[in-house]
């Protein structure tokens, strides 16, 4: 029971915090019911969804640790910045994974180990990639992002229950920030236009032109068609 006070205190304020800076540009002020709207689910989830949960903490640790691995190696203050955010953004799925007590694949876990072997060796192929120029650095970020928007997408549209929802809703918030921030940094540092890898066209550059999404649409980018699989 205190385990599960502690990880719905968590996500409440891990919600307050993504609302405030997701919304900020619009204006909008949370509410007393923001972290009370966060919080409200069913007492247990199904299957589909405590392994949506289990991936997805995963994937968000891979940007982490691949953000990590490359400001390492090329010193770019953006992978910092970001990794940050990544961090909070695992934290927030391990919440949720000890609200319902599903195991952690991440627990206990180092920079760079996973339990999904194919994030393992998607891990060694973006830092592989993102450590042979800034540029290639720079895409590397570009395309996880676009990978975990993918990804959270398509988990969204496979749950009903409101604390997933509005957590992954905050992550495809921050995701969008983050792609945005890859692709300009991109072009301010070498004068290159990134092309999208995995999501579609139309997708992309609907992400690309906004400007600090709320993510309160259900999957509203549209990114299922048009792009490859990692």
């Amino acid at each position: 029971m205190f385990k599960k006070m502690l990880a719905t205190g968590a996500l409440a304020l891990f919600t307050l915090t993504s609302t405030v800076f997701a919304v900020g540009a619009a204006d909008v002020t949370p509410t007393a019911n923001t972290a009370a709207q966060a919080i409200v689910a069913s007492a247990t989830v199904n299957s589909e969804e405590a392994a949506a949960l289990q991936f997805m903490r995963e994937e968000e640790k891979l940007a982490h640790d691949v953000y990590m691995t490359l400001s390492d190696a090329g010193g770019l203050r953006v992978f910092d910045n970001i990794a940050a955010s990544e961090q909070k953004h695992t934290e927030a799925v391990a919440a949720l994974l000890d609200r319902y007590e599903i195991a952690d694949p991440a627990a206990g876990k180092a920079l760079g180990e996973f339990t999904d072997v194919k994030l393992r060796a998607l891990y060694d192929q973006l830092v592989a990639q993102g450590s042979k120029s800034v540029a290639d650095a720079l895409k590397a970020g570009a395309a996880i992002e676009e990978i975990d928007i993918r990804d959270l997408q398509e988990r969204l549209a496979g749950t009903d229950n409101a604390a997933i929802q509005r957590v992954y809703n905050n992550l495809l918030a921050g995701s969008g920030n983050h792609l945005r921030a890859f692709v300009s940094n991109l072009k301010s540092r070498t004068g290159e236009t990134y092309a999208p890898q995995y999501l579609s066209q139309a997708a992309y550059d609907a992400i690309i032109t906004a400007s600090g999404s709320q993510g309160g649409g259900n999957g509203r980018w549209g990114s299922r068609r048009g792009g490859r699989r990692p």
